[in-house]
């Protein structure tokens, strides 16, 4: 089992001068670091991935979809620039030495159609899916999608949705990843979300209900710890909170204010993690 820090806390584009935020996490425990691929050529990422590598660091990464790189789109444009963005990620991926991808990629985030969730699109999402797995497959990178809250998002709310996603696509590489801010709002309980998607559970973040220090919430924590031991989960834990530090990517995603200092966030959840899991 890996303890992991989303970088997404204080950028949303990692480069040198964020180092010593990273020497801080490597110095307070943790085992890597999570990067969002948003921009940068493949120099940039191989840099980044040889030093991390230098220092210790493992390595998972975000990557997300626009309004017109939809896979569950019915415009068949729309879902060629999805996949083209997906492989993109993946190559970038491979070169920080990552080994998994995840996000809310099986559509574009925020978007919405003001209906439910079709059979059409959920098929459109998996066709596409099942490409970028075989993709990801070259470079040793698991796939996990990402079902996030309703607010956020329409074709994947929950385990048991997520779970007929990675059933239907069927690829090694692709699994499921399970976020404890999202389950806290759509799941009836974290325990029965946990066991849904045991089979395929790649991925975890750790994140409280408000997005600031986990542990400080409303997340029932000793539920979450106890059933990742009971299924034998030992991939990464991962925290993710955020704050207004990149005021547009701020914006983007819904974040009006800073919920916990960004010290006690990496500091105490750290310490929550490794108490909750015995480690």
């Amino acid at each position: 089992m890996k303890i992991g820090m989303n970088m997404l806390l204080w950028t949303n584009h990692v480069t040198e001068q964020h180092f010593n935020i990273i020497d801080d996490l490597k110095q307070t425990g943790y085992d890597g670091i999570e990067l969002f691929l948003g921009e940068g050529d493949l120099s940039h990422y191989s840099n980044l991935g040889n030093h991390f590598s230098n220092i210790g660091m493992g390595v998972s990464c975000v990557a997300s979809l626009g309004p017109e790189e939809n896979i569950a789109s019915p415009d068949p444009k729309h879902r060629s620039a999805g996949l083209d963005r997906l492989k993109w990620s993946i190559d970038r991926g491979a070169a920080l030495n990552a080994d998994v991808m995840c996000g809310p990629f099986h559509s574009s985030f925020a978007y919405f159609t003001r209906q439910p969730p079709t059979s059409e699109e959920r098929s459109r999402s998996i066709e596409q899916l099942q490409k970028a797995a075989e993709y990801a497959a070259q470079a040793d990178i698991v796939l996990t999608p990402e079902a996030l809250n309703r607010f956020e998002c329409y074709l994947y709310n929950t385990m048991a949705d997520l779970k007929t996603l990675v059933e239907n696509v069927d690829h090694p590489n692709l699994g499921a990843m399970y976020d404890t801010h999202h389950g806290n709002i759509e799941e009836k309980g974290q325990a029965i979300a946990l066991k849904t998607i045991a089979p395929y559970l790649r991925h975890v973040h750790i994140s409280e209900n408000d997005r600031g220090t986990p542990g400080s919430g409303q997340v029932n924590w000793r539920e979450v710890f106890a059933t990742l031991k009971e299924i034998g989960y030992d991939g990464w834990l991962t925290i993710e909170a955020f704050s207004t530090l990149i005021p547009e990517f701020a914006n983007a995603i819904n974040v009006w204010r800073d919920y916990s200092p960004s010290e006690e966030i990496y500091k105490k959840g750290y310490a929550l993690i490794k108490e909750g899991m015995g480690i």
